[in-house]
């Protein structure tokens, strides 16, 4: 999936080898109602915006799969899809941590260092879910997409050609990805968290969610600042981490997997050279 300025683009290579393309306009949430495209507030609003296509994309790929009698995933289906997933996330990522911290709380005493224990504790779980989910052949071969879509992104901007043997040679890392987001989420964390004390269990927990959307926002324009040419030193050292974790996150892709992006790149390029004289660069849906 790639998603341009003014259009969303999905590809699927199906099982005959032929492929499917499915374009639609986009409108941003932020240009409908600007308040959202205010810094800070418009990092929660692009994680929604993204989580909702992501879903409705895998819906439609699935869909092209799908036996005869089977029918595509309802908006039922869906959302027990990412309410299932919103539950482990919390489960895993906020709930676990905060319970384990406990053990440790009253040996600690300063507020970033616990934190900073926390922190390390959900990076720990984060890269170990990775790790374990890429051995499962389906989330692998996603893997392998994922880095032929970055791989597609740098060759369309280093201003090469988008040919299969032009985009093979660029690496599948890429600054503005999503695996750099989440891991900039944890280490925001452990700077906003700081701040709040050292509340028991339950109050941790509420506390964390409650200011999920500000660390999202932050970490949203640490990733903006980190996709721009020649950022600050310490910005840096911030996404240093998720570009290394892109190492899992994504997988050297074959020829064919490479000509599904670059399809979907070039269906977004076309309509928005159609809308727009200049185009300063497409982005995957992967790419905030």
């Amino acid at each position: 999936m790639m998603r341009g300025r003014h259009s969303l683009a999905i590809a699927v290579r199906r099982g005959d080898d032929g492929m499917v393309l499915h374009e639609e306009s986009i409108v941003p949430w932020a240009q409908r109602y600007p308040i959202l495209g205010w810094p800070v507030v418009r990092g929660s609003v692009a994680l929604i915006e993204a989580m909702i296509m992501g879903m409705r994309s895998l819906s439609f790929s699935a869909s092209q799969f799908a036996d005869e009698e089977e029918e595509e995933l309802t908006t039922k289906d869906l959302v027990l899809t990412v309410g299932f997933a919103l539950l482990l996330t919390v489960g895993l990522f906020i709930a676990l941590p905060a319970y384990i911290i406990g053990f440790v709380q009253s040996s600690v005493q300063h507020n970033v260092v616990l934190n900073l224990l926390e922190g390390l504790i959900k990076i720990t779980f984060f890269v170990l879910y990775i790790i374990g989910i890429s051995f499962m052949p389906d989330i692998r071969r996603v893997f392998e997409y994922h880095g032929a879509e970055h791989k597609t992104i740098n060759c369309y901007e280093a201003g090469e050609a988008l040919l299969a043997e032009n985009v093979a040679k660029y690496t599948t890392v890429h600054r503005r990805c999503g695996t750099n987001f989440m891991l900039i989420v944890l280490f925001t964390s452990v700077f906003v968290f700081s701040f709040f004390g050292r509340p028991p269990f339950l109050q941790r927990v509420l506390l964390h969610l409650a200011l999920l959307p500000v660390v999202a926002g932050l970490s949203y324009e640490l990733v903006r600042l980190a996709g721009r040419p020649n950022p600050p030193l310490w910005v840096e050292a911030v996404a240093a981490p998720g570009l290394l974790l892109q190492k899992l996150t994504t997988r050297e892709p074959d020829a064919k997997q490479i000509e599904v992006a670059i399809e979907a790149l070039q269906v977004v390029l076309r309509k928005d050279e159609s809308m727009t004289p200049s185009i300063a660069g497409a982005q995957s849906s992967l790419v905030h």
